[in-house]
């Protein structure tokens, strides 16, 4: 087991989509034989509404049996909880993404094990919805160890669930952190900056280049903080901090609607101020790291 993380960093307490309870018994996915046993009456599968869980009003997530699922459907196996196997639909042809607010709606309802239950079979799912060809002849594709796999019969390929590196990074200077918005997020909501990590890069030569890009600005001292996978699709969010010596900022309006430095004084009135902000800024939501990194810098 790791060890846990120091009480003064990001990642001392649970964070969105963490902690599953679930055992996600690797060694009953390359068993056809032991998976094929487990589904059976006691089996639960989730209910999904396209890619968005159905949940009751304590936020528990609601599942189905097996018995209920049409027999064609594509199951995949997110593991065992309490003794009993797991899965998850994967949703028919055109079903897209959930738009984010409603996403955000439901992130806000769910209990924090059940997000986390959510979290994971989101990104699953996603991805077959979205992999049902061959990246390499084009042919059908089918779902395979439990879900972990599709394989084609074509050519022999064998595609994998795959989770994207992203940097989200707080920039130091002179106790001032640099914040920006992107065009979708509502008016006065500004976060932390994020980037994707390219091929052949480190995560610091990651974060410098994206901070760069988007907003002109050069940092120094790149330092990991905390880790978060993020379902929407399939990411995981890996906090940074850093330091920045000119505060002088070029930004890229192809990326930022808008970027600034913020003082210690108006995020603490902005936190203060709760989910709807003050009449300048909305503080990032609390399911998401840029909050509890900004909220580390705030508090330590």
């Amino acid at each position: 087991m790791p060890h846990p993380a120091p009480a003064d960093t990001p990642a001392a307490a649970p964070i969105a989509f963490a902690g599953s309870p679930i055992d996600r018994a690797d060694h009953i996915r390359t068993d056809p034989e032991a998976l094929g046993n487990l589904m059976n009456w006691r089996a639960r599968v989730m209910n999904l509404d396209g890619l968005l869980p159905e949940f009751d009003d304590e936020g528990q997530l609601m599942w189905h049996t097996i018995a209920d699922v049409d027999e064609d459907a594509e199951l995949v196996f997110l593991g065992l909880l309490e003794g009993k196997a797991h899965f998850a639909p994967v949703p028919g042809a055109g079903s897209s993404a959930p738009a984010m607010p409603r996403a955000w709606q439901v992130m806000q309802m769910l209990r924090p094990e059940e997000l986390a239950l959510y979290g994971g079979a989101k990104s699953l799912v996603d991805w077959h919805a979205r992999h049902r060809f061959c990246a390499n002849c084009g042919s059908p594709t089918r779902l395979a160890k439990g879900g972990w796999q599709r394989n084609c019969a074509n050519c022999g390929a064998q595609h994998f669930p795959r989770t994207d590196p992203v940097t989200i990074m707080l920039v130091e200077h002179e106790d001032r952190l640099l914040l920006g918005r992107q065009p979708r997020f509502p008016p006065r909501m500004y976060s932390a900056l994020a980037g994707f990590v390219e091929p052949g890069e480190t995560i610091e030569e990651a974060v410098a280049r994206e901070v760069h890009e988007e907003a002109g600005v050069a940092v120094r001292d790149v330092r990991y903080l905390a880790s978060q996978p993020w379902p929407f699709p399939s990411q995981l969010m890996i906090g940074c901090t850093s330091i920045a010596d000119d505060p002088e900022l070029e930004i890229d309006r192809t990326e930022l609607d808008d970027a600034r430095w913020f003082t210690r004084e108006e995020l603490e009135d902005a936190r203060r101020a709760g989910p709807q902000g003050n009449e300048t800024l909305i503080f990032p939501q609390e399911f998401a790291i840029a909050h509890r990194l900004i909220t580390w810098w705030l508090d330590r």
